[in-house]
């Protein structure tokens, strides 16, 4: 193993996070806040260490191989995700570094799951390096990083393989450095769009980055401790558009914003990622209206805006699901093992992983009548190999075993069923909010110390979709 060349690269993520928390010292000028001096000491710390480990393994070979690629992903979102939770610590806002490393590595990995019981006490330059984090971890630090890694001398294909592991990964171009540019301008673009329209809404331009960041990346961190539930019915609908935007594909946003709409509604996992999203906010819009009793508009917006914030995995809130029937909790509940598109920052299983599988499960009743007949599952009418669909329910059987096994160890921690469960299936999918104590009205706070340990690890992950990680626990992977 190239351990220099995995310095080298790590110590550049850190130093990178360490300038990207920068970006909240204006917020902290502007609104007087406090946290000036904290965020600048852990940049500091942050700049000087990373730039130490790059310095000291500047001469390493610059080979990045598969083995590497992992490492440095892996190690990766550690390192930044301790080195972020420094602003937290040392400003003493979050005095536990518990609590401060788990509020980070959620924003990281888009969970959104907080510990934080009054969120508005925050300064500002503190809550926008809190969205940050989001918003970073969105598109992914180690993205962005292969398309700078290039002009070190070092090829980034590895990290890019490691870190968007899903089952229809598509390059844009080409060259690995310009997809990632590529998705880097879309991802800016719509953030942009997004703040000028909240803004339109009345939305101060702090809370509005705030809000489009966290969107984007399908995050959920909001500024405000009752979620978007205290905006108007405007700004529940723009963010409403932005999280269904954010859990697509981002090819597709290429293809659209190309004039290619053919090639975007002929993508099966657009399609299906639609039509559930149309369906379950029909099935919640009529339960809203009878039994529950709201007015046919409300129950519309709150339909759409809670379905489609639990499917993209964002996690914002604007009304408490587990009130609404039991039905509709459990319906909740199982939407968090769905998860948006393949290529979006949503997390959970994945569309297309569902879809294939649904697909195989089906076909696999027409090889019972025809056993000698090669019947493929199909793919936008493409054939898909078979080791992909082998791969795919792999990833299915582990992701439930973990859920189970996590439930479990939960449970033993001290949590009630409920809660158990709601905070695995929260964590692991990468919602934020669950069922039980973490439920949408509430926050992880509570959790015991080595929950929250095993729940950020959860969340690691998730956000790596599992085999980036478990695979560092495999002796084989450490063999020469």
């Amino acid at each position: 193993m190239n351990v220099k060349v995995s310095l080298k690269v790590l110590g550049l993520l850190v130093a990178i996070n360490g300038l990207l928390m920068l970006l909240g010292i204006p917020f902290s000028i502007i609104s007087k806040g406090d946290d000036i001096s904290a965020i600048l000491i852990a940049s500091g710390i942050s700049i000087l260490t990373g730039l130490t480990a790059w310095f000291f393994n500047k001469n390493a070979n610059k080979e990045i191989k598969k083995r590497e690629g992992y490492i440095i992903v892996a190690f990766g979102w550690v390192l930044i995700s301790l080195f972020g939770a420094l602003p937290y610590y040392i400003s003493g806002y979050i005095p536990s570094f518990t609590d401060a490393f788990f509020e980070t590595i959620s924003g990281y990995t888009t969970t959104g799951a907080s510990i934080l019981n009054d969120i508005e006490a925050l300064p500002q330059g503190l809550l926008f390096w809190r969205s940050m984090t989001h918003w970073i971890g969105g598109m992914g630090i180690i993205v962005l990083t292969v398309a700078i890694l290039p002009i070190l001398g070092i090829g980034g294909m590895q990290l890019f393989v490691a870190e968007v592991p899903g089952p229809t990964p598509d390059k844009l171009h080409p060259r690995i450095t310009e997809t990632a540019k590529r998705l880097w301008i879309i991802y800016v673009l719509f953030t942009l769009i997004e703040t000028v329209l909240l803004i339109f809404g009345g939305m101060s331009f702090f809370d509005a980055i705030c809000h489009s960041m966290a969107t984007l990346a399908t995050g959920g961190f909001s500024t405000q401790n009752d979620s978007i539930a205290g905006y108007s019915p405007y700004i529940q609908y723009v963010i409403t558009f932005f999280m269904l935007l954010a859990g697509i594909n981002f090819s597709m946003h290429y293809w659209f914003l190309k004039g290619k709409f053919k090639k975007l509604w002929a993508n099966e996992e657009f399609r299906f990622y639609l039509y559930i999203i149309a369906f379950l906010t029909i099935i919640t819009c009529i339960i809203l209206i009878s039994p529950v009793g709201k007015p046919f508009e409300e129950a519309f917006r709150t339909a759409a805006f809670m379905v489609v914030s639990i499917i993209t995995t964002t996690g914002f809130v604007t009304a408490d699901y587990t009130i609404w029937t039991p039905f509709i909790m459990m319906i909740f509940f199982l939407m968090m093992f769905w998860g948006g598109s393949s290529g979006s920052t949503a997390g959970g299983m994945k569309v297309v992983r569902l879809l294939l599988l649904s697909k195989n499960s089906l076909l696999e009743l027409k090889r019972l009548i025809h056993p000698n007949a090669i019947v493929p599952v199909r793919l936008n009418t493409k054939a898909v190999k078979e080791d992909i669909i082998a791969k795919i329910q792999a990833f299915f059987i582990i992701y439930i075993l973990i859920f189970i096994a996590g439930s479990i160890i939960m449970s033993i921690i001290g949590l009630d069923f409920l809660s158990a469960i709601g905070s695995v299936a929260a964590t692991l999918g990468n919602i934020g909010p669950g069922i039980g104590s973490v439920g949408p009205m509430d926050n992880f706070a509570q959790i015991p110390t080595i929950g929250k340990w095993f729940l950020a690890f959860l969340m690691l992950l998730g956000r790596l979709e599992l085999f980036t990680i478990l695979l560092l626990f495999t002796p084989y992977f450490w063999r020469k």
